[in-house]
């Protein structure tokens, strides 16, 4: 794998400073699609689909 550069390190350093709420968001997303993909039995994703469903709902009624 290449070195990164001084200069880089620096610069991707600063973007998570300024983006910590993306960072969050985009590292929950992974974890979430990692845990559905590899490790959900079919239980887990009958509890995960019922929890979306009902997100949703609450989603579609608050912009309404």
């Amino acid at each position: 794998m290449p070195k990164v550069s001084k200069a880089q390190q620096r610069a991707t350093e600063k973007y998570q400073a300024k983006n910590k709420e993306q960072q969050r968001v985009y590292r929950y997303r992974s974890y979430a699609r990692k845990f559905i993909r590899d490790i959900a039995n079919e239980n887990d994703l009958k509890e995960l689909q019922e929890s979306i469903e009902q997100r949703l709902k609450e989603i579609q009624k608050a912009s309404s």
